[in-house]
């Protein structure tokens, strides 16, 4: 009976998401309605996007009108839609794992004969493209790169005469004196959102454990319960039990209030991922946008000058298996893969748009200082994952069960539990992830 139930309300969602797609606006006469869910963005970014891609799209055809719905509940719109054989043209994701479920259900279509046709295999940098295949075949495109990093804020720094960190100590000891002096180490926080967690698992297993630890945890040949990825938690929980991460205020705050913090001089960083620079928008207005800078986050014992990038994808973009549309949904995919829909987006829409291009080229003339300190720092990355320097984000290349598991790191460091003890049940996890076939391709990073 509980399986039916299950059914039936799963059914009536669908009909209730089919009846507000149906009812968002009327298509142009002769033309065929084509459609996006996205995330719920920020009304001027729905502007944004609405100007640069729909109406764009819309008038270099007549065969098809393009309507983007933004949705506070994508994702799970989007599930419910794609398990009843429903749901938009162009499926928005949340990364690499979500994807395969579907892939191998038959919910989205294989990418190939459009990435043959469009040049997507050259175009796009390979660790990103080859994310998004599933037993060798394409099902997303990652739509923009996302990196953890530190943000800091210029003023701060030169007003307490710390230079800009060059390694992990110099960040300690930055943190050490600005808390002496009332201030936080660092701010950021998981308040209503605790995959915020992520952000520190990516940061502590990338540039404690090491990128190569990690890949091989990853790809089997190391357990997670390794000495290096134990100690690097172990060293998570240190940060926290010092204070450097908010203080006691990191269930606290959201990502507004932290960055509204770093603008107010009340810290010196905020440590997290690269689509930040869309909520550094709002704090760091005109008259102190110079005040703020953003840097890879240093690695234990590496090179300043080669730094290591956490590699990760904001979403992912696939399309529906049962569309009626697929040509005209990959012309879109298409679109948004161009240098030019990554400088048109990112001049009034930072952080969420830093296309995965292997030739990036970047038009900053037009762009104010935060979007291009955005799109430089992103430039950089592409050097850097180009040349293999690079981590992984723990929210696109980790398996669903145990992602969850990496999501409680917080339990470490409230002692509810112990490094070794979290990263046994992630082990547990990640084999039956892998035995169930929900491992994405896994990039390989240079030694």
């Amino acid at each position: 009976m509980k399986h039916k139930w299950q059914i039936v309300v799963g059914l009536l969602m669908v009909i209730m998401l089919a009846a507000c797609s149906s009812s968002n606006g009327e298509t142009e006469k002769g033309k065929e309605k084509l459609t996006l869910w996205f995330w719920g963005a920020a009304p001027e970014y729905q502007a944004t996007m609405n100007k640069v891609l729909v109406d764009k799209y819309n008038q270099s055809q007549d065969k098809y009108e393009l309507v983007v719905e933004f949705r506070n509940s994508v994702d799970k719109d989007i599930s419910v839609a794609l398990s009843a054989g429903q749901g938009p043209d162009i499926v928005y994701g949340s990364g690499p794992s979500f994807v395969i479920p579907y892939a191998e259900a038959g919910k989205i279509e294989p990418l190939d004969t459009y990435a043959e046709k469009y040049g997507w295999k050259d175009r796009i940098i390979d660790s990103v493209y080859e994310s998004g295949t599933v037993n060798g075949k394409l099902y997303s495109l990652g739509n923009s790169l996302n990196t953890e990093g530190i943000f800091y804020n210029k003023k701060v720094l030169k007003d307490n005469n710390w230079e800009v960190p060059k390694t992990v100590e110099d960040i300690e000891k930055i943190m050490d004196e600005a808390m002496k002096k009332g201030m936080y180490g660092s701010v950021t926080g998981n308040k209503g959102w605790k995959p915020v967690n992520e952000n520190y698992t990516s940061i502590f297993l990338t540039h404690f454990a090491g990128r190569n630890t990690v890949y091989e945890a990853l790809t089997g040949s190391k357990k997670w319960t390794d000495p290096a990825i134990v100690g690097a938690l172990d060293k998570s929980k240190e940060w926290y039990k010092k204070g450097y991460l908010a203080g006691n205020d990191y269930t606290n705050l959201t990502f507004n209030e932290a960055i509204q913090l770093l603008a107010d001089e009340k810290s010196p960083f905020f440590f997290g991922p690269s689509l930040v620079f869309q909520f550094a928008a709002q704090s760091f207005t005109d008259d102190i946008v110079d005040n703020l800078g953003f840097m890879p986050f240093p690695t234990m014992g590496g090179s300043p000058d080669e730094p290591d990038y956490t590699l990760g994808v904001t979403a992912s973009l696939s399309i529906n298996a049962n569309s009626k549309h697929k040509e005209g949904a990959a012309e879109v995919l298409d679109m948004m893969m161009t240098n030019a829909f990554m400088n048109e987006m990112t001049i009034s829409w930072p952080g969420y748009w830093g296309v995965p291009l292997k030739d990036l080229k970047i038009e900053t003339d037009k762009m104010s200082a935060l979007s291009k300190l955005y799109a430089e720092s992103i430039y950089d990355m592409i050097d850097g994952v180009n040349k293999g320097h690079f981590g992984y984000y723990a929210g696109v290349f980790l398996p669903p069960a145990a992602k969850q598991v990496f999501l409680d790191i917080d339990s470490v460091w409230q002692d509810q539990t112990t490094s070794q003890a979290l990263m046994e049940k992630a082990q547990t996890e990640f084999d039956k992830d892998v035995q169930k076939g929900l491992l994405p391709p896994i990039p390989k990073p240079a030694k």
